[in-house]
């Protein structure tokens, strides 16, 4: 089995309401689909979101990127040759992260085909059932508090409170939630980068001291801060964990060096795809420090992939942020895995297991 060539598409996706961080509101997935063709016949799907502000991705940089650099140089290349395949793809260009994230997941996607096995049990296998929290977006106090009940009500037994706007706010947002999930699920505050270090120790204390007890706190300061998540990791209770301040092996390595936080994020458009993500999740193993897998604003083709890393390393990614479909309004893929609200499961179809994707808008070779 031989790459051929490599197309490309798009699909947009609307989602139930507006998604709303403290950088940036989206009402819709906007995001490139990768097929990777082969001489078989067999297609790899991979997507990528345009994630200026986290990655410095757009969909022109994420289609040129593939077109001409990564394509020429996978031509005609054994999808049987992965570990070869995938140095060819991060080898290929400096960052471009979501571009290269995007064709290693469609390569892995032929690799299970290829064997006629779902991924994750090519990648070690597992349990193929997770459960993944979901996301509230900022906003007004009762606009949080009942989308929060909501999400409690359809089985979610997570939640991603999205903060980092206003630090008094945020302090009296999650303190509204809390008192109105309590018992019923678990809090995990995702600032966003929204905070500076002094503002971070004092929203935690004093959550801390009010008798919040949140499960973690997420990238409350700045990317390239990582002295200042340090600083914030010593002086709470909360444990900490690390997002955009992590995005390869290195970055790994470094944050554990410097013990500057307690958790680690791994996300496929950061890491460059499955290969690093891999890595990551091993290196944090060895030091005892867990992973959450998350994902951008994406649907189920790539967050099936993460799915299947996750299952695969479900020893150390003891946490799961993959709701993304679930904030769509509707699921735009057939067949592989299987999204229901909280649960998802994987099939035992061969690779990632898609069958059809449904409104998808073909570009241009």
């Amino acid at each position: 089995m031989k790459i051929t060539k490599i197309t490309f598409g798009m699909l947009r996706v609307p989602l139930k309401t507006p998604f709303k961080t403290a950088l940036r509101t989206v009402e819709r997935v906007d995001d490139v689909v990768v097929m990777v063709h082969t001489d078989t016949g067999h297609v790899g799907y991979g997507e990528a979101p345009a994630t200026a502000v986290i990655t410095g991705d757009t969909h022109g940089s994420i289609v040129e990127a593939i077109r001409h650099y990564i394509a020429p140089r996978l031509i005609g290349q054994d999808i049987a040759d992965l570990n070869r395949i995938t140095r060819l793809i991060q080898g290929a260009m400096e960052k471009n992260t979501s571009a290269k994230a995007a064709v290693e997941i469609a390569v892995y996607d032929l690799f299970g085909q290829l064997y006629g096995a779902p991924l994750y049990k090519m990648l070690g296998g597992g349990d193929p059932v997770i459960t993944t929290d979901i996301t509230i977006s900022v906003d007004y106090i009762d606009k949080m508090v009942a989308d929060s009940i909501a999400a409690v009500d359809r089985g979610f037994e997570s939640l991603k409170i999205k903060v980092g706007k206003d630090i008094g706010l945020d302090v009296e947002r999650t303190k509204a939630i809390y008192a109105a999930v309590q018992n019923r699920a678990l809090l995990r505050l995702d600032a966003n980068q929204g905070w500076t270090a002094k503002q971070a120790v004092y929203a935690i204390q004093t959550l801390e001291d009010a008798g919040v007890r949140l499960e973690l706190v997420e990238q409350p300061v700045k990317a390239q801060d990582l002295e200042g998540m340090r600083y914030v990791t010593e002086r709470v209770h909360t444990p900490i964990m690390a997002d955009e301040s992590v995005f390869g092996p290195m970055e790994v390595i470094e944050l554990i060096r410097m013990r500057a936080a307690d958790i680690i994020n791994i996300k496929l458009m950061k890491t460059g795809g499955i290969s690093n993500a891999i890595r990551i999740a091993d290196i944090a193993a060895m030091h005892g420090i867990d992973c959450m897998i998350g994902c951008m604003l994406e649907t189920s083709i790539s967050v099936a992939a993460a799915v299947h890393v996750a299952v695969a390393k479900a020893d150390v990614i003891t946490k799961v942020d993959l709701d993304g479909p679930s904030l769509c309004a509707f699921n735009p893929v057939d067949g592989g895995v299987i999204f229901n609200e909280s649960e998802i499961s994987i099939t035992d179809a061969p690779g990632l297991g898609i069958r059809e994707i449904r409104g998808l808008e073909l570009l241009a070779d």
